[in-house]
C-alpha cells in the first residue's frame, strides 16, 4: 500500500504547477507530527480554526478535536484554509470521547499535557519534548480541560503569567506553546521529521485538495494499472 500510495503521489504532482510542487516539497520536510494539539469539547469554533492555522504555521501536522458537548464547524474566514494542509481527527461517537482520545494517545507514545493554570506539575518553559512525543490539550473556553483530562494526563503544565487576568485565549494559547515548543524540538538532535511513509500520505492529502477532480484522476489512474 505504501508503494501505491508514492506512485500515486508522483503521477499527481504532474497535476500541479511546479511552484507549488516544489512548494509542497519544501513544506513536507519542515512537518512534524512530534508534538500534536488537541482541543477538548471548544465551544466556539473560530477558536478551534484559529487554532488550526496556528498549528499548520508552525508546521504541526496532526490536530485532534474532542467533541462531547460541541460540534465543531470550520470558520475559513479565521483558519484561511489552513484546514486543507492540517489531518484533523475528531473524537466524538463515545460518550467519554476525552478518556478516548488519551488512551489512544498514550497507546501510540505519547505523554499527554493538560495546560491549565491551576496545580500545576511544570510550565512551558520546563516542559521536555524531546524525550517523548508530545500532546498538548487544551480544554473548553470557560472550565478548561475536564476533570476526566486532569486525572489522566501525564502532566499539567502552565503558560507563565504576569499580570491580572488567570488565561490566555485559547487560540492564543495553542500559539504560545507551539512557538516555544517547536523552536525547541527543531533546535533538539531528535528524529522529529515525518517518516517517508508519512510524507507520502500527506502530501497526498494536499495533492488531493489542490487538484479539480482529483477523484476521477485517481480512479483513471488505478484503472490504468490494473490493465498492465
Amino acid at each position: 500500500m505504501s508503494k501505491l500510495t508514492h506512485d500515486l503521489v508522483e503521477y499527481l504532482k504532474g497535476f500541479v504547477v511546479d511552484e507549488r510542487r516544489i512548494l509542497f516539497e519544501e513544506k513536507i520536510r519542515q512537518r512534524t507530527k512530534h508534538i500534536t494539539v488537541v482541543l477538548e469539547n471548544i465551544f466556539q469554533g473560530r477558536n478551534i480554526s484559529a487554532s488550526i492555522r496556528s498549528a499548520d504555521c508552525f508546521g504541526i501536522q496532526d490536530v485532534n478535536i474532542i467533541e462531547n458537548d460541541n460540534i465543531f464547524n470550520d470558520d475559513s474566514e479565521v483558519s484561511m484554509g489552513a484546514e486543507k494542509w492540517i489531518t484533523t481527527k475528531r473524537f466524538n461517537k463515545q460518550k467519554h470521547n476525552s478518556i478516548e482520545a488519551i488512551k489512544k494517545l498514550k497507546a501510540e507514545g505519547f505523554q499527554v499535557v493538560a495546560t491549565t493554570p491551576h496545580n500545576t506539575d511544570c510550565t512551558l518553559y520546563d516542559l521536555d519534548v524531546t524525550s517523548q512525543k508530545t500532546a498538548l490539550i487544551f480544554g473548553a473556553e470557560v472550565n478548561g480541560c475536564s476533570q476526566e483530562t486532569l486525572e489522566l494526563a501525564d502532566k499539567r503544565m502552565k503558560i507563565p503569567m504576569y499580570g491580572f487576568t488567570e488565561s490566555f485565549n485559547i487560540s492564543v494559547s495553542v500559539s504560545l506553546c507551539l512557538q516555544h515548543l517547536t523552536y525547541k524540538m527543531r533546535n533538539s538532535n531528535i528524529d522529529w521529521k515525518l517518516s517517508d511513509i508519512e510524507k507520502d500520505k500527506v502530501l497526498l492529502q494536499w495533492l488531493r485538495n489542490s487538484i479539480k477532480s482529483s477523484t476521477q484522476i485517481e480512479e483513471d489512474y488505478l484503472k490504468k494499472l490494473k490493465r498492465k
